[in-house]
């Protein structure tokens, strides 16, 4: 027994350098010469201060800019989950009615008029960062009014942060807040 106790510890101790110690270290390496934006979070600085990460959402509620959609976890990405509340959850009815309710009152819309489901809905990380281009297109007019823009410039720049789906096929067309929100910033 003894002599097989040797050589499962050589091989435990290779293994954990290589998997543990030289693939990782090789692996951030190339990502650094690579892809340093990416590895290093995707930050996105203004003045050279890091406001935010694009891969990341952010809460905003202040009426001169873009609103995210919501977060059950209050985009704190420390335990990055959803709420886990099923479809027949009645929690999960009461919480898309009242955000319904409030989409409704807050924007003056008509019992019919229909409210993009990202607005409605959490994401399951509760940190996307990005609104589908409708419910961009929903907040124009009160970002336009509070920037004092023409509504027809804020579309513009939606359009222009307007990501298409990955690939041409993978998901569908979006809109990351936080960048869409400090182009219109840089406009003044």
């Amino acid at each position: 027994m003894r002599a097989q106790i040797r050589p499962a510890l050589m091989v435990l101790l290779i293994l954990t350098l290589v998997t543990g110690v030289i693939y990782p270290l090789v692996i951030t390496g190339v990502a650094q010469l690579i892809f340093p934006g990416q590895a290093n979070g995707s930050l996105v600085k203004v003045d050279g201060q890091v406001v935010g990460s694009a891969l990341i959402g952010q809460a905003l509620n202040a009426p001169g800019y873009f609103w995210p959609r919501p977060s059950v976890i209050e985009y704190n990405p420390m335990p990055s989950s959803g709420s886990n509340l099923g479809p027949t959850s009645q929690a999960l009815l009461e919480q898309v009615q009242q955000r319904e309710q409030d989409i409704r009152l807050f924007y003056n819309l008509t019992a019919d008029a229909n409210i993009p489901p990202d607005l409605l809905f959490a994401s399951g990380s509760g940190l996307d960062p990005h609104i589908s281009p409708a419910a961009a297109r929903l907040q124009i007019a009160r970002v336009a009014q509070e920037r004092s823009l023409p509504k027809e410039q804020v579309a513009t720049v939606i359009k222009q942060f307007t990501e298409p789906a990955q690939f041409g096929l993978l998901g569908k067309p979006r809109v990351n807040v936080l960048l869409l929100n400090l182009a219109l910033d840089g406009l003044k």
